[in-house]
Protein backbone atom coordinates (compact mmCIF):
# COMPACT_ATOMS: atom_id res chain seq x y z
CA UNK A 1 0.00 0.00 0.00
CA UNK A 2 1.19 3.94 -0.63
CA UNK A 3 2.73 6.40 1.73
CA UNK A 4 0.34 9.79 1.39
CA UNK A 5 2.35 12.83 2.31
CA UNK A 6 1.63 15.81 4.11
CA UNK A 7 3.37 19.15 3.47
CA UNK A 8 2.86 22.85 4.41
CA UNK A 9 3.00 24.97 1.15
CA UNK A 10 3.90 28.43 2.74
CA UNK A 11 5.82 29.41 5.83
CA UNK A 12 4.64 26.85 8.12
CA UNK A 13 1.33 27.26 10.66
CA UNK A 14 -0.64 26.40 7.80
CA UNK A 15 -2.92 24.27 9.92
CA UNK A 16 -1.17 20.48 9.07
CA UNK A 17 -2.22 18.89 12.76
CA UNK A 18 -6.38 19.82 12.04
CA UNK A 19 -5.96 18.61 8.68
CA UNK A 20 -3.83 14.86 9.85
CA UNK A 21 -6.04 14.97 12.72
CA UNK A 22 -9.35 14.64 10.27
CA UNK A 23 -7.34 12.30 7.45
CA UNK A 24 -5.90 9.83 10.37
CA UNK A 25 -8.92 7.82 10.75
CA UNK A 26 -8.88 6.13 7.18
CA UNK A 27 -4.67 5.23 7.84
CA UNK A 28 -3.28 2.55 9.57
CA UNK A 29 -0.15 4.98 10.62
CA UNK A 30 0.87 8.13 11.31
CA UNK A 31 4.69 9.24 11.00
CA UNK A 32 6.52 12.13 11.68
CA UNK A 33 9.34 12.65 9.14
CA UNK A 34 11.36 15.98 10.34
CA UNK A 35 11.85 18.79 12.48
CA UNK A 36 11.43 19.24 16.29
CA UNK A 37 9.52 21.15 18.85
CA UNK A 38 9.95 24.20 17.26
CA UNK A 39 6.72 23.07 15.02
CA UNK A 40 3.48 23.74 16.83
CA UNK A 41 0.13 21.69 15.35
CA UNK A 42 -2.68 23.00 17.08
CA UNK A 43 -5.89 20.08 17.04
CA UNK A 44 -9.13 21.42 17.82
CA UNK A 45 -11.68 18.56 18.39
CA UNK A 46 -14.80 18.42 21.53
CA UNK A 47 -14.68 22.10 22.36
CA UNK A 48 -10.69 21.77 23.54
CA UNK A 49 -7.25 22.66 22.05
CA UNK A 50 -4.66 20.68 21.52
CA UNK A 51 -1.22 21.56 20.95
CA UNK A 52 1.27 19.13 19.56
CA UNK A 53 5.59 19.73 19.10
CA UNK A 54 7.46 16.49 18.49
CA UNK A 55 4.39 13.61 18.83
CA UNK A 56 2.52 12.64 15.47
CA UNK A 57 -0.65 14.54 15.21
CA UNK A 58 -2.73 10.44 14.95
CA UNK A 59 -2.32 9.92 18.39
CA UNK A 60 -5.80 10.99 19.13
CA UNK A 61 -6.68 7.97 17.37
CA UNK A 62 -6.13 4.62 19.68
CA UNK A 63 -5.82 2.22 16.78
CA UNK A 64 -3.76 4.57 14.49
CA UNK A 65 0.69 3.71 14.83
CA UNK A 66 2.02 6.74 15.64
CA UNK A 67 5.80 6.96 14.28
CA UNK A 68 8.81 9.63 15.49
CA UNK A 69 10.73 9.44 12.37
CA UNK A 70 14.70 9.19 11.85
CA UNK A 71 14.55 12.79 10.67
CA UNK A 72 13.24 14.22 13.52
CA UNK A 73 15.15 15.61 16.42
CA UNK A 74 13.88 15.01 20.01
CA UNK A 75 14.38 16.64 23.32
CA UNK A 76 13.59 14.19 26.16
CA UNK A 77 12.06 17.32 28.11
CA UNK A 78 9.69 18.48 26.20
CA UNK A 79 8.97 14.95 24.54
CA UNK A 80 7.74 13.82 28.54
CA UNK A 81 5.88 17.49 28.66
CA UNK A 82 3.96 16.30 25.51
CA UNK A 83 3.04 12.89 27.09
CA UNK A 84 2.36 14.00 30.39
CA UNK A 85 -0.17 16.09 29.00
CA UNK A 86 -1.78 13.25 26.74
CA UNK A 87 -1.81 10.88 29.70
CA UNK A 88 -3.42 14.09 31.92
CA UNK A 89 -6.13 14.13 28.90
CA UNK A 90 -7.26 10.06 28.55
CA UNK A 91 -4.55 9.51 25.94
CA UNK A 92 -2.92 5.88 26.32
CA UNK A 93 0.34 6.07 23.91
CA UNK A 94 1.85 3.00 25.48
CA UNK A 95 1.10 0.59 22.36
CA UNK A 96 0.85 2.85 19.47
CA UNK A 97 4.11 5.61 19.74
CA UNK A 98 6.94 4.41 18.32
CA UNK A 99 10.42 6.43 18.22
CA UNK A 100 13.09 6.04 15.53
CA UNK A 101 16.70 4.73 17.57
CA UNK A 102 18.34 7.47 14.85
CA UNK A 103 16.08 9.91 15.77
CA UNK A 104 18.80 12.75 17.01
CA UNK A 105 18.96 13.91 20.21
CA UNK A 106 18.32 17.71 21.07
CA UNK A 107 20.96 18.58 24.34
CA UNK A 108 20.24 21.47 27.01
CA UNK A 109 23.26 22.75 25.35
CA UNK A 110 21.82 22.96 21.56
CA UNK A 111 19.59 25.27 23.19
CA UNK A 112 22.13 27.00 24.51
CA UNK A 113 24.03 27.52 21.28
CA UNK A 114 21.20 28.38 19.54
CA UNK A 115 20.48 31.39 21.89
CA UNK A 116 24.32 32.47 21.77
CA UNK A 117 24.15 32.08 18.02
CA UNK A 118 21.32 34.00 17.48
CA UNK A 119 22.55 36.71 19.98
CA UNK A 120 25.50 37.30 17.74
CA UNK A 121 24.34 37.95 14.41
CA UNK A 122 23.04 41.45 16.01
CA UNK A 123 20.27 42.73 13.99
CA UNK A 124 20.43 40.15 11.07
CA UNK A 125 18.36 37.71 13.15
CA UNK A 126 17.15 34.76 11.72
CA UNK A 127 14.25 34.30 14.04
CA UNK A 128 15.34 30.64 15.16
CA UNK A 129 12.83 29.35 17.80
CA UNK A 130 15.84 28.72 20.30
CA UNK A 131 15.02 25.52 20.83
CA UNK A 132 17.96 24.00 19.70
CA UNK A 133 17.24 22.85 16.53
CA UNK A 134 20.05 24.36 14.17
CA UNK A 135 22.76 23.39 16.44
CA UNK A 136 21.15 19.53 16.29
CA UNK A 137 21.34 19.27 13.23
CA UNK A 138 24.85 20.63 12.91
CA UNK A 139 25.65 18.07 15.19
CA UNK A 140 23.84 15.31 12.95
CA UNK A 141 25.34 16.46 9.40
CA UNK A 142 28.88 17.06 11.23
CA UNK A 143 28.57 13.79 12.28
CA UNK A 144 29.19 14.62 16.21
CA UNK A 145 25.69 14.34 17.35
CA UNK A 146 23.94 11.75 20.06
CA UNK A 147 20.88 9.33 18.96
CA UNK A 148 18.09 8.21 20.56
CA UNK A 149 19.51 4.93 20.21
CA UNK A 150 23.05 6.00 22.18
CA UNK A 151 20.54 6.53 25.59
CA UNK A 152 20.59 2.55 25.69
CA UNK A 153 24.44 2.47 25.29
CA UNK A 154 26.68 1.90 28.99
CA UNK A 155 28.59 4.73 28.18
CA UNK A 156 26.02 7.35 27.25
CA UNK A 157 26.60 10.23 29.89
CA UNK A 158 30.30 9.97 29.03
CA UNK A 159 29.50 10.56 25.31
CA UNK A 160 27.08 13.00 26.47
CA UNK A 161 30.16 15.07 28.34
CA UNK A 162 31.96 14.85 25.42
CA UNK A 163 29.49 16.38 23.24
CA UNK A 164 28.86 19.35 25.83
CA UNK A 165 32.44 20.26 25.98
CA UNK A 166 32.53 20.52 21.96
CA UNK A 167 29.84 23.27 22.04
CA UNK A 168 31.33 24.93 25.29
CA UNK A 169 34.66 25.21 23.03
CA UNK A 170 32.09 27.03 20.46
CA UNK A 171 30.33 29.27 23.52
CA UNK A 172 33.73 30.16 24.23
CA UNK A 173 34.66 31.09 20.84
CA UNK A 174 31.48 33.88 21.30
CA UNK A 175 33.07 34.90 25.01
CA UNK A 176 30.22 32.84 26.41
CA UNK A 177 29.18 30.10 28.74
CA UNK A 178 26.55 27.35 28.59
CA UNK A 179 25.47 27.87 32.04
CA UNK A 180 22.95 24.65 31.79
CA UNK A 181 23.89 22.82 34.72
CA UNK A 182 20.22 24.19 36.25
CA UNK A 183 19.07 22.29 33.41
CA UNK A 184 20.48 18.83 33.43
CA UNK A 185 19.03 16.65 35.91
CA UNK A 186 15.70 17.55 34.13
CA UNK A 187 17.47 16.45 30.94
CA UNK A 188 18.84 13.19 32.72
CA UNK A 189 15.34 12.33 34.17
CA UNK A 190 13.56 12.93 30.55
CA UNK A 191 16.31 10.61 29.73
CA UNK A 192 15.35 8.14 31.65
CA UNK A 193 11.44 8.66 30.86
CA UNK A 194 12.67 7.98 26.98
CA UNK A 195 13.93 4.74 27.74
CA UNK A 196 10.81 3.60 29.21
CA UNK A 197 8.78 4.07 25.52
CA UNK A 198 9.01 2.22 22.35
CA UNK A 199 12.56 2.64 21.00
CA UNK A 200 12.98 0.92 17.61
CA UNK A 201 14.18 0.86 13.98
CA UNK A 202 11.23 2.41 12.56
CA UNK A 203 12.56 2.19 8.92
CA UNK A 204 12.37 -1.33 9.06
CA UNK A 205 8.59 -0.92 11.42
CA UNK A 206 7.30 1.04 8.28
CA UNK A 207 8.65 -0.89 5.51
CA UNK A 208 7.32 -4.06 6.91
CA UNK A 209 3.46 -2.41 7.37
CA UNK A 210 3.80 -1.32 3.66
CA UNK A 211 4.36 -5.20 3.11
CA UNK A 212 1.74 -5.98 5.11
CA UNK A 213 -0.53 -4.00 3.04
CA UNK A 214 -0.95 -0.71 5.79
CA UNK A 215 -2.13 2.88 4.67
CA UNK A 216 0.73 5.56 5.86
CA UNK A 217 0.21 9.41 6.60
CA UNK A 218 3.93 10.52 6.40
CA UNK A 219 3.33 14.42 8.56
CA UNK A 220 5.87 17.26 7.90
CA UNK A 221 6.48 20.49 10.13
CA UNK A 222 7.21 23.68 9.28
CA UNK A 223 6.77 25.07 4.93
CA UNK A 224 7.98 24.25 2.10
CA UNK A 225 9.16 27.81 2.26
CA UNK A 226 11.38 27.01 5.29
CA UNK A 227 13.13 24.43 3.74
CA UNK A 228 16.97 23.87 3.77
CA UNK A 229 17.77 23.83 0.39
CA UNK A 230 14.54 25.64 -1.60
CA UNK A 231 13.40 27.67 1.04
CA UNK A 232 14.10 31.70 1.53
CA UNK A 233 17.25 30.38 3.04
CA UNK A 234 18.99 31.59 5.28
CA UNK A 235 15.75 32.36 6.50
CA UNK A 236 15.09 28.61 6.72
CA UNK A 237 14.45 25.67 8.99
CA UNK A 238 17.78 23.21 9.51
CA UNK A 239 16.08 20.25 7.57
CA UNK A 240 13.90 19.28 4.58
CA UNK A 241 9.92 20.30 5.05
CA UNK A 242 9.49 18.70 1.23
CA UNK A 243 8.21 15.44 0.75
CA UNK A 244 11.73 14.28 -0.83
CA UNK A 245 12.26 14.81 3.13
CA UNK A 246 9.90 11.87 3.78
CA UNK A 247 11.70 9.27 2.19
CA UNK A 248 15.26 10.42 4.24
CA UNK A 249 13.65 10.99 7.17
CA UNK A 250 11.35 7.88 7.31
CA UNK A 251 13.57 5.31 5.74
CA UNK A 252 11.16 4.40 2.56
CA UNK A 253 11.64 4.23 -0.69
CA UNK A 254 10.47 7.05 -3.21
CA UNK A 255 8.16 4.78 -4.98
CA UNK A 256 6.15 4.37 -2.27
CA UNK A 257 4.77 7.94 -2.48
CA UNK A 258 1.22 8.25 -4.19
CA UNK A 259 -0.96 11.13 -2.73
CA UNK A 260 0.16 14.22 -1.18
CA UNK A 261 -1.53 16.91 0.51
CA UNK A 262 -0.55 20.36 -0.08
CA UNK A 263 -2.18 22.85 3.12
CA UNK A 264 -2.37 26.20 2.37
CA UNK A 265 -4.12 28.99 3.93
CA UNK A 266 -6.58 31.11 2.47
CA UNK A 267 -4.46 34.33 2.96
CA UNK A 268 -0.52 34.23 3.91
CA UNK A 269 1.58 34.29 7.07
CA UNK A 270 5.27 34.08 8.55
CA UNK A 271 6.93 33.69 11.67
CA UNK A 272 10.69 35.58 12.27
CA UNK A 273 12.56 37.04 9.81
CA UNK A 274 13.08 37.08 5.90
CA UNK A 275 11.65 37.91 2.89
CA UNK A 276 7.63 38.17 2.55
CA UNK A 277 6.47 39.43 -0.29
CA UNK A 278 2.56 40.04 0.29
CA UNK A 279 3.30 40.82 4.19
CA UNK A 280 0.71 43.82 4.97
CA UNK A 281 1.74 46.39 7.20
CA UNK A 282 -1.45 48.15 7.36
CA UNK A 283 -4.41 47.81 10.03
CA UNK A 284 -5.80 45.24 6.80
CA UNK A 285 -2.81 42.95 7.98
CA UNK A 286 -3.91 43.53 11.86
CA UNK A 287 -7.46 42.80 11.39
CA UNK A 288 -6.04 39.24 9.85
CA UNK A 289 -4.00 38.45 12.66
CA UNK A 290 -6.29 39.08 15.02
CA UNK A 291 -9.45 37.48 12.89
CA UNK A 292 -7.12 34.89 12.81
CA UNK A 293 -5.26 34.59 15.97
CA UNK A 294 -2.03 34.60 14.48
CA UNK A 295 0.69 33.69 16.71
CA UNK A 296 3.05 30.92 16.85
CA UNK A 297 1.87 27.95 18.77
CA UNK A 298 5.23 26.76 20.18
CA UNK A 299 7.04 30.86 20.90
CA UNK A 300 3.68 32.56 21.14
CA UNK A 301 4.96 35.35 18.48
CA UNK A 302 2.85 37.32 16.72
CA UNK A 303 2.66 36.57 12.90
CA UNK A 304 3.54 38.13 10.42
CA UNK A 305 0.17 38.37 8.09
CA UNK A 306 -0.98 39.29 4.47
CA UNK A 307 -2.42 38.01 1.27
CA UNK A 308 -2.45 34.77 -0.69
CA UNK A 309 0.89 34.23 -2.69
CA UNK A 310 0.32 32.64 -6.04
CA UNK A 311 3.77 32.67 -7.35
CA UNK A 312 5.20 31.03 -4.20
CA UNK A 313 2.68 28.27 -4.27
CA UNK A 314 3.00 27.19 -7.86
CA UNK A 315 6.64 26.99 -6.51
CA UNK A 316 5.79 24.87 -3.31
CA UNK A 317 3.57 22.71 -5.64
CA UNK A 318 6.19 22.07 -7.99
CA UNK A 319 8.80 21.33 -5.33
CA UNK A 320 6.08 19.06 -4.12
CA UNK A 321 3.68 17.38 -7.01
CA UNK A 322 0.70 18.15 -5.03
CA UNK A 323 -2.04 16.23 -6.09
CA UNK A 324 -4.40 17.82 -4.21
CA UNK A 325 -4.73 21.43 -1.84
CA UNK A 326 -6.31 21.86 1.64
CA UNK A 327 -7.73 25.25 1.66
CA UNK A 328 -7.65 26.37 5.69
CA UNK A 329 -8.47 28.84 7.47
CA UNK A 330 -11.26 30.39 4.91
CA UNK A 331 -13.34 31.75 7.51
CA UNK A 332 -10.36 34.27 8.74
CA UNK A 333 -11.72 36.88 5.46
CA UNK A 334 -15.25 36.45 6.59
CA UNK A 335 -15.42 40.21 7.15
CA UNK A 336 -13.52 41.15 4.31
CA UNK A 337 -15.37 43.51 1.13
CA UNK A 338 -12.30 42.86 -0.79
CA UNK A 339 -10.03 39.39 -0.66
CA UNK A 340 -7.01 40.35 -2.93
CA UNK A 341 -4.72 37.74 -4.97
CA UNK A 342 -1.41 37.88 -5.99
CA UNK A 343 -0.69 36.53 -9.00
CA UNK A 344 2.91 37.56 -9.87
CA UNK A 345 6.07 40.09 -9.08
CA UNK A 346 6.77 43.38 -10.64
CA UNK A 347 10.60 42.49 -11.13
CA UNK A 348 13.17 45.95 -10.52
CA UNK A 349 13.16 46.51 -14.56
CA UNK A 350 9.77 46.49 -14.40
CA UNK A 351 9.21 42.96 -15.62
CA UNK A 352 6.70 40.72 -14.20
CA UNK A 353 7.47 37.45 -13.39
CA UNK A 354 5.39 34.27 -12.13
CA UNK A 355 8.68 32.61 -10.71
CA UNK A 356 10.10 32.83 -7.38
CA UNK A 357 13.15 34.73 -7.57
CA UNK A 358 16.02 34.01 -4.93
CA UNK A 359 15.25 35.55 -1.43
CA UNK A 360 17.76 38.08 -2.28
CA UNK A 361 15.65 39.16 -4.99
CA UNK A 362 12.25 39.08 -3.43
CA UNK A 363 13.22 41.51 -1.02
CA UNK A 364 13.39 43.68 -4.47
CA UNK A 365 10.08 43.01 -6.03
CA UNK A 366 6.45 44.38 -5.55
CA UNK A 367 3.46 41.86 -5.61
CA UNK A 368 0.98 42.23 -8.50
CA UNK A 369 -2.39 42.01 -6.91
CA UNK A 370 -6.06 41.30 -8.46
CA UNK A 371 -9.02 41.86 -6.23
CA UNK A 372 -11.73 39.95 -5.78
CA UNK A 373 -15.29 39.98 -3.97
CA UNK A 374 -15.57 39.11 -0.57
CA UNK A 375 -18.06 36.69 1.28
CA UNK A 376 -19.35 38.72 4.09
CA UNK A 377 -20.91 35.05 6.09
CA UNK A 378 -20.06 33.33 8.71
CA UNK A 379 -18.60 30.51 7.02
CA UNK A 380 -18.26 28.67 10.73
CA UNK A 381 -22.10 28.08 10.25
CA UNK A 382 -21.67 26.26 7.15
CA UNK A 383 -21.61 22.26 7.23
CA UNK A 384 -22.55 21.27 3.47
CA UNK A 385 -19.94 22.69 1.06
CA UNK A 386 -23.05 23.28 -1.46
CA UNK A 387 -24.26 26.13 0.66
CA UNK A 388 -20.67 28.26 0.56
CA UNK A 389 -21.53 31.59 -0.14
CA UNK A 390 -20.71 32.27 -4.02
CA UNK A 391 -18.14 34.55 -3.44
CA UNK A 392 -15.79 32.40 -1.80
CA UNK A 393 -16.30 29.62 -4.44
CA UNK A 394 -15.22 31.45 -7.21
CA UNK A 395 -12.09 32.46 -4.69
CA UNK A 396 -11.64 28.74 -4.88
CA UNK A 397 -12.32 28.04 -8.72
CA UNK A 398 -9.78 30.82 -9.66
CA UNK A 399 -7.36 29.49 -6.99
CA UNK A 400 -8.08 25.89 -8.71
CA UNK A 401 -7.33 27.37 -12.58
CA UNK A 402 -4.28 29.60 -11.84
CA UNK A 403 -2.45 26.54 -9.62
CA UNK A 404 -3.75 23.77 -11.43
CA UNK A 405 -4.32 21.57 -8.73
CA UNK A 406 -7.85 20.81 -7.28
CA UNK A 407 -8.80 22.04 -3.87
CA UNK A 408 -10.58 18.94 -1.74
CA UNK A 409 -11.53 20.37 1.23
CA UNK A 410 -11.87 24.00 2.46
CA UNK A 411 -11.30 24.57 6.38
CA UNK A 412 -14.26 26.98 8.04
CA UNK A 413 -13.15 26.89 12.00
CA UNK A 414 -10.48 25.53 13.88
CA UNK A 415 -12.74 22.50 15.04
CA UNK A 416 -12.12 19.07 13.20
CA UNK A 417 -16.39 18.75 12.08
CA UNK A 418 -15.71 22.45 10.19
CA UNK A 419 -14.06 20.80 7.45
CA UNK A 420 -15.37 20.90 3.85
CA UNK A 421 -15.16 18.38 1.73
CA UNK A 422 -15.01 19.68 -2.22
CA UNK A 423 -16.07 16.71 -3.67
Amino acid sequence: MPVDVLVGLQWGDEGKGKIVDVLAPTYDVVARFQGGPNAGHTLTFDGIKHVLHQVPSGIFHPHILNVVGNGVVLDPVVFRQELQKLTDRGVDYSRNLYISRKAQLILPSHRALDRINEEARGGDKIGSTLKGIGPTYQDKIGRTGLRVGDILLPDFEQRYREAVARHATIAEFHGRGLDIEQFEADFFSAVDFLRTLQLTDTEYLLNDMLREGKNILAEGAQGSMLDIDFGTYPYVTSSSTIVAGACTGLGIAPRHINKVYGISKAYCTRVGAGPFPTELHDEVGEQIRAAGREFGATTGRPRRCGWIDLPALRYSIMLNGVTEIHLMKADVLDEFDEIRVCTHYALPNGEQTDHLPDHGDLEKLTPIYISMPGWRTNLQAISDPQTLPAELKDYVSFLEKHLEVPISIVSVGPDRVSTLHMS
